[in-house]
């Protein structure tokens, strides 16, 4: 399969499907966050960053060949961190305390949502369960993230700026890092796409990952919203 005929469909999907389009994070980028909503965030954000590394270690495990092993295994560095390098785990802690969270406290998991807790276990089961095209497939949602990236930090900058400007290297690290993962995983996707139903399949993994990503920002959206919870309480 050509470039054209994974790409171009991708991000027609992208385009309808993808959480830029989601109203949380619109109001994110238009400033209109209150320091609860953007904290409840970053906590229950980070149920899904911690997990990266995982779903990528499920992944790297079903990769026969050493090349796209050590392709993939950087990414669990990426996350994880080396001795050269904190890690994405780590920035987004720094995000958490820039944002007056206790680092403990994102850790230990407590007022995680059960929503963002059943997408976050549903996209590792996916990894998990299924073959290493869809698995790949899933994560071709960085194909566009570095653009939302972009304008998610220009957003901070300019309306968040209670938060210091170092919790911000966790957006500012994966604006690169995300267009080279996401050219390396669509690569590796139209090599191993051969029929119709390959490619069927790699659509239909890459919806499911933007279906998680939406779920996970309803959830966070109706408990922290100030209205929503207004209307639970009345």
């Amino acid at each position: 399969m050509s470039a054209l005929g994974i790409e171009e469909p991708l991000r027609e999907i992208a385009e309808r499907r993808y959480h830029h389009r989601h109203r949380f994070n619109i109001r994110m980028h238009e400033g209109v966050l209150t320091r609860e909503e953007l904290r409840g965030w970053i906590l229950n954000r980070f149920c899904y960053q911690r997990h990266i590394p995982i779903k990528d270690a499920l992944i790297l495990a079903k990769l026969e060949s050493p090349k796209h092993r050590r392709m993939w295994v950087r990414r669990l560095h990426d996350h994880d961190g080396t001795d050269e390098d904190e890690g994405g785990i780590e920035r987004w802690l720094r995000l958490g305390e820039a944002a007056g969270l206790d680092r403990a406290e994102l850790w230990s998991g407590t007022g995680v949502l059960p929503g963002v807790r059943l997408a976050v276990e549903g996209y590792v089961n996916f990894c998990r369960l299924r073959g290493p095209l869809e698995a790949v497939a899933s994560s071709l949602t960085e194909v566009v993230a570095p653009d939302l990236m972009a304008t998610r930090i220009a957003a901070f900058e300019k309306h968040y700026t209670w938060i210091d400007s170092e919790g911000l290297r966790y957006f500012q690290r994966r604006v690169d890092q995300g267009r080279r993962d996401g050219r390396e995983a669509l690569e590796l996707v139209e090599q191993w796409v051969r029929t119709p139903e390959d490619r069927s399949r790699v659509l239909a993994a890459f919806e499911f990952k933007c279906d998680v990503l939406w779920a996970l920002l309803d959830a966070v959206e109706h408990a922290y919203r100030p209205e929503s919870r207004q209307a639970d309480v009345g």
